[in-house]
């Protein structure tokens, strides 16, 4: 029978509301996850123009303006755009089938929560082409720059805010809802995998603290467009109380993006160690105490503003105390490795690479969280090092790995094994090579967030940007991968038998090459 016109439209009307109306946390999570790998491209491209403009000293390609709009931009995507969406996607697909649940509890505001996220970017990106130009205060959009001096399409970025902000709220309650009602009979709270231990108590700080952004950004919008206060000195408010605000918000935020790292990377060393994950309990005890400290540090981003010594000695050793428990996490994956019989697939790698890299990033927040030696690294490009060795090398790696290791389960075909080792170790290279010379920038005096730099900088400013074009590389690499994987990959239905350490033979259950969960396979 012949395929006519409207045989081919109710064929898309059919595809389209599949996906536009879906109730399946499988889809879902398949939507999330296709969203923040568009959002990813698009962040990185915005870093990709910050590091040609500074690939050597002067103005080459862009305007000073366009410049701070691209970094404003680049922050902005990547955390609420990328690494969040990334994460929320996961859970989508993992959790329900981790603790034998249908579905997640609320279907409908699932699909809601993720719909709303296309549009709230849109309005955020589209602001680059109105008049006026896109926000150019940097992601933290620190009063007044962001009330008294930013452009008209503030308006836009303080909506889009919001809608984000809801989206991640309904998605929390959703993940709670589920952990909390939808156990199997016998799926006690710790007998749970650590990947939706670190989830719960995630969406829990999700739902404390996007009020906290919600509220900041509404007295934004209020000190612009009806004449209050709150930010501006000359009508009695203060700036430093949006810094406040913010990071009130900010700083369990970034708990926010590496909790569920987390709990990836204490599925997948297990799996590729042959051990069951060391100490358990002391991680989940470590996770909630990491989320409740991640409240009582705020006021570490603000070492410079003139707070009172008994609240900078305070801060500093509240931050310095968060390293306790996270020493405790890196100590269990270190300990799980440990006489395991260890190989390294594609997700080990960048398991392995995360926890040296992630360590190394928090190495130098404990330097940070000095008071005296924060006001010399303030604002300098040595934070703009340390957070990234926390956030890319942290929630980035992670999700590679994630995606990697579940990626047969999702679609029943294996990765190339060989294609995605050469990825890593183009990532971890290019990664390395882009961050690690800006803690020499960073500590010789290099202020972050400035189009031009002098002389002295030139030479490790050239080496950081050669270095973000292999990264970047290396994300399109992995974009074919996955594409390759899904469209002509090798399928998973048949249990393959692995050579193991010592020529041990392990074989792994169907239908995924990787187990899920956290017992070893068992020796043939």
């Amino acid at each position: 029978m012949a395929h006519g016109p409207a045989t081919l439209a109710d064929g898309w009307v059919k595809y389209a509301s599949r996906w536009l109306f879906t109730t399946n946390h499988k889809d879902i999570g398949t939507l999330y996850l296709w969203f923040s790998f568009a959002m990813f491209i698009l962040g990185g491209s915005f870093a990709m123009i910050i590091r040609a403009e500074l690939f050597q000293p002067g103005m080459q390609l862009i305007k000073p303006e366009f410049f701070n709009q691209m970094t404003t931009m680049h922050g902005l995507v990547m955390v609420f755009g990328a690494i969040m969406p990334a994460f929320v996607g996961l859970a989508n697909w993992l959790i329900p089938m981790m603790i034998g649940a249908p579905d997640m509890a609320l279907p409908r505001m699932n699909n809601l929560s993720f719909w709303i996220l296309p549009f709230a970017f849109a309005i955020l990106v589209a602001t680059l082409f109105m008049e006026g130009g896109g926000p150019n205060f940097g992601w933290t959009f620190y009063a007044p720059l962001s009330t008294t001096y930013a452009p008209d399409t503030v308006n836009y970025f303080i909506f889009g805010v919001h809608i984000m902000g809801a989206s991640s709220i309904m998605g929390s309650i959703n993940i709670i809802a589920t952990v909390m009602n939808m156990r199997a009979p016998g799926m006690t709270y710790m007998k749970m995998p650590m990947f939706v231990w670190t989830w719960l108590i995630t969406a829990f700080l999700l739902v404390a603290v996007m009020p906290v952004l919600a509220g900041a950004v509404t007295m934004m919008l209020m000190d612009i467009n009806f004449g209050t206060s709150f930010f501006d000195a000359a009508g009695g408010g203060d700036p430093v109380l949006f810094q406040h605000i913010f990071w009130f918000f900010g700083h369990p935020e970034v708990y926010i993006i590496i909790l569920p790292a987390f709990g990836v990377v204490s599925q997948i060393i297990p799996t590729f160690s042959r051990k069951p994950l060391f100490g358990y309990s002391s991680m989940v005890y470590a996770t909630a105490s990491i989320a409740f400290m991640s409240f009582i540090v705020w006021a570490h981003h603000m070492f410079t503003v003139g707070m009172p010594i008994a609240g900078e000695l305070y801060f500093m050793y509240a931050t310095m105390l968060i390293a306790v428990p996270t020493g405790v996490k890196v100590f269990n994956w270190i300990t799980t490795m440990y006489k395991g019989s260890l190989t390294f697939e594609t997700p080990m790698l960048f398991s392995i690479a995360f926890v040296i890299l992630f360590t190394f990033g928090g190495f130098t927040g404990l330097m940070l969280s000095i008071a005296a030696a924060d006001i010399q690294y303030h604002d300098t490009y040595f934070v703009v090092a340390h957070f990234h060795y926390v956030m890319v090398a942290g929630a980035v790696f992670s999700g590679t790995a994630a995606v990697y290791y579940w990626l047969p389960k999702w679609c029943g075909k294996m990765y190339d094994e060989t294609m995605g080792k050469v990825q890593f170790w183009i990532a971890f290279i290019g990664f390395n090579i882009t961050f690690m010379p800006q803690h020499f920038l960073g500590l010789a005096g290099m202020p972050r967030r400035y189009a031009d730099y002098g002389l002295q900088f030139a030479d490790w400013n050239m080496v950081s940007s050669i270095g973000a074009f292999m990264y970047g590389a290396a994300q399109i690499l992995f974009l074919f991968n996955v594409v390759r994987t899904i469209t002509h990959g090798k399928p998973v239905d048949k249990p393959e038998v692995w050579e193991g350490a010592e020529g041990l033979e392990w074989t792994v259950p169907t239908p995924a090459p990787y187990h899920t969960f956290e017992k070893p396979p068992q020796v043939k």
